[in-house]
């Protein structure tokens, strides 16, 4: 049987197990697992150049496998120790802090998801490009919410800073796995005139996921905004749905 002790240290069976990694042993870890040529086409595919979304976003060219793996030597890991990594300004440490809170809010008691959840939101200036989000929102956000008040999303999706609307949008997934699509089209609509192009691919890609499970429910939706789309949001939204129908929508 395994028990809690201070964290980072565990016991099971009476017999000591060894403490979880603290941050600066966990990002040598990281560096270790890079490459500098990785880190090099990262950094272009984020587009962290001048002006772009991903600007002075920094790589140690870790593959997402490797930092999955890491995060296994964090089940016990403290706050303190996601939050220095999610403070890193090494994305390959933020994005290992964010699976690892996924993993310990999956496996938490409903104060321990309380907890990760709070720390997300406070925390989430530092969860700052696509994959950082789509990794974690659908996975704490949107459970958190179920049979709690929604008004977070709208709150997230007015957010001048284009993370959080990505945040509100991607939560909504966790809805549409339950049927309830309700959320996403409501932010949808809000956010047909979304200037970034990353916010057209997260809400063309949820209304994707709705007709999936629900193709009335996109369709209806598509008949009242499809003129309005954006065509990355549009052309995202229908992409199974039959040919026909597709040039349909794109005519409009």
């Amino acid at each position: 049987e395994e028990c809690a002790q201070a964290p980072g240290h565990r016991v099971r069976s009476g017999e000591e197990v060894t403490p979880a990694p603290g941050a600066a042993e966990i990002l040598r870890r990281l560096r270790a697992a890079g490459t500098p040529e990785r880190a090099g086409g990262v950094a272009a595919f984020f587009k962290t150049g001048p002006g772009e979304y991903g600007e002075g976003d920094r790589f140690l060219g870790v593959t997402v496998p490797d930092i999955r793996r890491l995060s296994r030597a964090l089940d016990g890991a403290s706050d303190a120790t996601l939050k220095t990594l999610l403070r890193s300004r090494w994305h390959e440490a933020r994005l290992l802090a964010l699976v690892t809170l996924v993993r310990h809010y999956e496996r938490g008691d409903a104060r321990r998801r309380g907890t990760i959840y709070r720390l997300y939101l406070a925390d989430r200036g530092h969860v700052n490009n696509w994959d950082l989000v789509d990794a974690s929102a659908a996975y704490i956000v949107g459970p958190h919410l179920v049979g709690r008040d929604h008004a977070v999303l709208d709150r997230l999706s007015r957010s001048r800073r284009v993370w959080d609307r990505r945040i509100a949008v991607l939560a909504t997934f966790h809805f549409i796995k339950l049927g309830q699509p309700a959320d996403t089209l409501r932010l949808a609509r809000r956010l047909l005139d979304d200037p970034h192009d990353l916010m057209h691919k997260a809400v063309g890609w949820m209304l994707r996921e709705i007709g999936k499970r629900d193709r009335a429910a996109l369709e209806a939706f598509l008949r009242r905004h499809a003129s309005r789309m954006p065509r990355t949001m549009l052309r995202y939204a229908i992409e199974r749905l039959p040919e026909p129908r597709r040039r349909r929508y794109l005519r409009a």
